[in-house]
């Protein structure tokens, strides 16, 4: 199973990339509080850069997937 850092590692600095729930295996619900902390504290290598996408699951709104922009190389 592909992690999140694969998929940063992946993209040059300072491109922007979406992260799904589907790209790291996950269900909604998992990716739902995942994306909350990285909303909060920021991603592993990458910021927020766009507004969450949602899907709803049992009347419940949850975020499937991501718009955000890869750091830049720390020197």
């Amino acid at each position: 199973m592909a992690g999140i850092d694969d998929f940063v590692n992946k993209q040059k600095p300072g491109a922007r990339f979406v992260i799904t729930a589907q790209m790291l295996r996950m269900t909604p619900q998992q990716f739902d509080s995942l994306a909350q902390e990285w909303m909060e504290d920021g991603g592993p290598g990458f910021d927020l850069a766009g507004i969450p996408h949602r899907v709803v699951v049992d009347g419940q709104f949850y975020i499937a997937r991501l718009t955000v922009t890869r750091h830049g190389e720390q020197t």
